[in-house]
């Protein structure tokens, strides 16, 4: 359909009392007509992103803006940004330059444009140049400079922070033994990096399913912390890195003089190929950045009160008999192409307590859907005669039995120690599997939401313990796909988990980052 046919349905629907589920349908079919021009002959459909940002700011109501919003990033620029293989960087930037002098010309995003303008940005021109300079200059510093603050963006999500921003911290830290790391994230962080007295959290809220103008005022947050934290330093003693945030848009939103600023391009030519795990690709950018050899796993630093309680309960399980707790996360933040559907998950759960005197520990996950289906995961276990108990992390008595299901209502840092006090970790792609093999806990991951190899590869778990993957096949049907032989699949990359290797102790509330110069690349 031409742009034309969706602006026609865009000018009717705004007539009435549009319902959000008739917007979703008509913001979703033009965001994928978009990519669907784009695919066959590289067309750059501008009059589908000019109806998709006016539906993304019509309303006065947040959510009803947070629809189309969502189908702008959701479908069109994660589209453009997750092939590792041929980052669509043209196209990435003709869309955000867009939407940005789009939405700085609004009335209510006037701090948006001034902000914009004090960098010297005064058209998208302007935007497109800067990203383009910003994802290929060849960015070095010095460790002999002093610094006081280091200010590092959160990638928005948990996991991105811990296989990504947990490595360039520990570069950090290390450079820099005398400067503050300042994280600028979500709070959840400070329950996976809280443990580390030299990191601090300030925290901001990116909603990545928010609506437009939302998204972008992260980065005028951002800009006055910078300039609260640093008024009283001279400039030369910040240090800004970028690690391809959501926050700056991939780099195209400036934050700070350019000869105080790092940006880590994640779709960058690794000297290594394409094979490299994000964490390794962190590590290669680094030691070019500081000109030094160093190798760091990714790295979580939990609270210790969040370790000694999940260390409790696990004590408590194995007082009772258990000889193997496996940590199950079937959350996929929302991302339902992640998920494999809810018979796929009994058969594996089944299969995984097919083992003696082991104690399945099932995060229940977030919403009412995932929720939903940890119920009917856990009413059939107990249908079967098995031992099931729910308990709140924090509230819950320690259940009295050492073979069972144990769901446990948590927090990210929660769950963090719990994986911590666990012999094993199984689960879909998600945050979980990074904090398993930050934690050096034998870990499989299914990746079911795409057939691109480069993405997998990227965004595999990178530990010093085995970090074993799953692809199955996203596009076939789940009444087609041979679940069975999935399972078998998973039972196998188990057993060659079954040894668990040797870990090094736990550190908590410290500045400890041990370093390893890198002489073998780790196994996944």
């Amino acid at each position: 359909m031409t742009s034309s046919y969706y602006r026609d349905k865009w000018l009717f629907l705004q007539k009435g009392n549009p319902d959000p589920s008739e917007l979703a349908q008509l913001a979703r079919q033009i965001g994928f007509s978009f990519v669907d021009r784009y695919y066959q002959d590289g067309y750059y459909d501008g009059d589908s992103v000019q109806i998709l940002c006016e539906m993304a700011t019509a309303f006065s109501e947040p959510q009803l803006n947070a629809v189309a919003s969502g189908a702008l990033f959701g479908i069109i620029v994660e589209e453009l940004c997750d092939d590792y293989e041929d980052f669509q960087l043209e196209t990435y930037s003709r869309v955000m330059a867009q939407v940005l002098t789009y939405c700085r010309h609004l009335s209510q995003a006037q701090q948006l444009d001034q902000r914009l303008n004090d960098f010297g940005i005064k058209s998208a021109d302007d935007l497109s140049q800067r990203v383009h300079i910003t994802h290929r200059k060849d960015y070095r510093f010095s460790r002999a400079e002093k610094l006081s603050k280091i200010f590092i963006l959160s990638r928005v999500t948990i996991g991105a922070d811990v296989a990504l921003v947990s490595v360039i911290v520990q570069h950090l830290l290390n450079s820099f033994p005398d400067a503050e790391i300042v994280i600028l994230g979500n709070e959840k962080l400070q329950e996976i990096f809280g443990g580390n007295p030299r990191i601090r959290i300030s925290r901001m809220h990116y909603q990545r399913r928010g609506g437009l103008l939302d998204r972008f005022s992260r980065w005028a947050e951002v800009l006055e912390v910078l300039a609260e934290e640093t008024q009283s330093l001279p400039l030369e003693q910040v240090l800004v890195v970028d690690p391809d945030s959501r926050i700056s848009q991939l780099g195209m939103l400036p934050l700070i003089a350019d000869e105080q600023y790092l940006f880590f391009n994640s779709h960058r030519d690794s000297h290594s190929g394409k094979q490299v795990s994000m964490a390794e690709l962190a590590n290669e950018w680094m030691n070019e950045v500081f000109d030094c050899d160093q190798f760091y796993y990714p790295r979580v630093w939990i609270p210790s009160v969040l370790v000694n309680r999940a260390q409790k309960l696990a004590d408590a399980l194995r007082r009772q008999g258990c000889q193997k707790i496996v940590t199950v996360n079937l959350g996929v933040g929302g991302n339902q192409r992640k998920r494999l559907g809810l018979e796929f998950e009994k058969k594996l759960l089944k299969d995984l307590f097919q083992e003696p005197d082991t104690v399945l520990v099932l995060d229940k996950g977030f919403g009412s859907e995932e929720q939903a289906n940890t119920q009917s995961i856990l009413q059939e276990f107990a249908a079967q005669g098995c031992l099931v108990k729910e308990m709140h992390f924090a509230q819950g008595q320690p259940p009295t039995f050492g073979a069972g299901v144990l769901a446990l209502q948590s927090g990210i840092g929660e769950m963090a120690g719990m994986i911590a006090a666990s012999d094993e970790f199984v689960g879909y792609d998600s945050a979980c599997q990074h904090i398993a093999a930050a934690l050096e806990i034998p870990t499989v991951t299914i990746f079911a939401g795409t057939n691109n190899p480069y993405f997998i590869r990227r965004w595999s778990a990178c530990g010093k313990n085995s970090c074993r993957i799953i692809h199955a096949h996203p596009l076939t049907e789940p009444r087609l796909m041979d679940t069975e032989a999935v399972v078998g699949r998973i039972r196998a990359q188990r057993i060659t988990n079954h040894t668990r290797t040797s870990k090094t102790p736990l550190v908590i509330d410290n500045q400890e980052t041990a370093t390893q110069k890198r002489k073998t690349p780790p196994v996944n």
